[in-house]
């Protein structure tokens, strides 16, 4: 599993759950129903202070799994992510990539 944190676009339904993303020049449909959690960030390591009525998004992070298939491809395998919404701006970023890259063996 890899952990970093890279710009995203990420296109909801009605309702902001993902359903299509681009990354890294391509376009990744979502082909299985998300998860959504909450995670406790350190904002005190990247905020000075914390502005009254600040809590939504400051003190957690939006997470959400989700499985991919490049493009429309039904062939290939499935690449699960975790991305967040930063609740101010909207904007989403890639937080993590699982079972990314693996070679696979015969």
């Amino acid at each position: 599993m890899g952990m970093f944190s890279e710009s995203v676009d990420v296109t909801c339904s009605a309702s902001g759950q993902p359903l299509k993303l681009h990354w890294a020049g391509r376009l990744y449909t979502v082909c299985a129903e998300p998860v959504r959690w909450y995670e406790r960030r350190d904002w005190w390591a990247e905020e000075r202070r914390a502005p009254l009525g600040s809590g939504p998004g400051l003190v957690d992070h939006e997470i959400w799994r989700v499985q991919v298939l490049p493009g429309h491809q039904d062939s290939a395998e499935p690449l699960t992510l975790d991305l967040t919404r930063h609740i101010g701006s909207g904007r989403w970023r890639l937080l993590r990539i699982h079972d990314a890259l693996q070679p696979r063996t015969a």
